[in-house]
């Protein structure tokens, strides 16, 4: 580290720790605001996940009451650098903000402009994407924390898979709290177990870990802070019937006599094999990846078409559909299109810098009556609050991912009652699915273990 910056030490941290829809980002505009005011910072640095980068910009244009410039750095590196540069160049007195996603800030030459830049002040957002203390990403935010004389961390969800997770985000905020060597953290709160004991089995302290955790940090749960309307889960059953179960089974039963011939379980393995049956579920079957998928499967497309009837053709409602496959992002645009239904759509392959006013097309054209997107890509940091139903027509694996899109359409600015419709194919993945997340958990984390029982 450079001569004569500050240490984390020296720097000021603070969590918001608000579920979704509490209006944590207009609370961190509010702090910057405050700040910036009164003389303390001039520069901020927020990090954030790709999908909510270019949520930002809008945020600030509706709350703040300051004046500021915010630039997001997107594209090649060149550019990047370069929209920093002119940002720090701006002419004019304002609070001056870049914003970057996480996979970029340990990149060689932007992590060195990002330090070299020294903001006042850095927002880790979704904080949870650095719950990994040896991730470059990680590590990279700890020393620009460690430059920082004030760092915010913002999260819903801080604890995903342990309580070990709160250590790197709080080395980042505080070394202080939980100290600076994550061994000695986990030798202090968790009990070690398994093979060479280097599986974690329980926790102990957890009432000192919490009250550490809470010292500087603001907890905001949806029922403390909003009036939102009632949730209401639905799950509309989908038999496989006659070639189809069948061509299901033999999916099975060959995944499973692979796996068991195949020598070492791994995680990885088993879930190849089960996303092989949910694509199938989704209504697809693809070989290979870069191969082009064969469609065998209309159970259900066919109770989808039924749901945009009832729910955008006849009733005049919108609807948010979210999937996992691009495959079946692909179906579904294909049948929204025979419908004449105006649509608006985010998956992998579109750009950053162009989600934002995708978004903005949904929330405030009143021709547009569907937003269809991927989980992954557009399940964390958007406001869909212009539907109040939202079908699933597939899930991934992971119940933090599943959780925030939830909160996409019941969060501030819903009036109505929330519902959700999970497409379910019966006596399939996709109940097995649907009951881990129902006890909010990852099936990824018991696979090896019960791989049987999904064959």
């Amino acid at each position: 580290m450079a001569a004569g910056k500050k240490t984390a030490a020296q720097g000021k941290g603070f969590g918001f720790l608000f579920e979704m829809g509490c209006g944590k980002t207009l609370t961190a505009i509010a702090t910057m605001g405050a700040a910036y005011e009164l003389g303390a910072i001039k520069k901020v640095l927020i990090v954030a996940p790709t999908s909510v980068c270019s949520v930002w910009p809008k945020e600030f244009d509706e709350y703040a009451d300051f004046k500021y410039n915010v630039a997001v750095l997107l594209g090649e590196k060149q550019k990047r650098l370069a929209t920093l540069r002119g940002l720090a160049a701006f002419p004019f007195k304002a609070l001056l903000v870049a914003v970057i996603n996480y996979e970029s800030t340990w990149r060689e030459g932007l992590f060195e402009a990002l330090l070299d830049w020294q903001p006042d002040m850095v927002i880790c957002d979704e904080s949870q994407r650095i719950k990994e203390p040896s991730a470059k990403q990680s590590k990279a935010m700890h020393e620009l924390g460690d430059i920082a004389k004030y760092k915010l961390i913002l999260s819903g969800t801080p604890i995903q898979n342990n309580a070990i997770d709160l250590y790197s985000q709080y080395r980042f905020l505080d070394p202080s709290v939980f100290g600076s060597n994550f061994y000695a953290f986990r030798n202090r709160y968790a009990i070690m177990g398994g093979f060479d004991r280097r599986q974690i089995v329980g926790y102990k302290d957890l009432d000192k870990l919490i009250q550490k955790e809470h010292s500087i940090a603001y907890r905001v749960t949806k029922e403390e802070a909003l009036d939102l309307p009632e949730q209401t889960f639905l799950t509309q059953y989908i038999t496989l019937e006659g070639k189809d179960k069948e061509l299901y089974q033999r999916i099975k039963r060959d995944s499973f006599a692979e796996l068991e011939n195949g020598g070492q379980i791994t995680a990885p393995t088993v879930l190849t094999k089960l996303l092989r049956l949910q694509q199938f579920t989704g209504g697809f079957i693809q070989a290979d990846e870069g191969l082009k998928p064969e469609f065998v499967f209309k159970g259900k497309i066919n109770a989808l078409e039924d749901i945009l009837d009832d729910y955008v053709i006849s009733a005049g409602k919108k609807l948010v559909i979210f999937c996992r496959f691009r495959p079946e992002i692909d179906l579904i645009s294909a049948s929204l299109q025979k419908k004449k239904i105006r649509f608006a759509s985010i998956y992998g392959d579109i750009k950053i810098e162009d989600r934002g006013p995708i978004v903005a097309e949904f929330q405030t054209n009143p021709e547009t009556k569907v937003f269809l997107a991927q989980i992954d890509t557009a399940g964390l940091g958007i406001t869909l609050t212009a539907a109040d139903t939202c079908v699933y027509y597939s899930e991934n694996f992971n119940y933090a991912a599943y959780s925030q899109s939830l909160a996409r359409i019941h969060r501030i600015g819903q009036r109505n009652r929330c519902t959700y419709i999970h497409l379910v194919v019966e006596h399939s993945i996709d109940e097995t699915i649907l009951k881990a997340l129902a006890k909010k958990e990852d099936l990824a984390k018991t696979v090896v273990d019960d791989w049987r029982q999904y064959f």
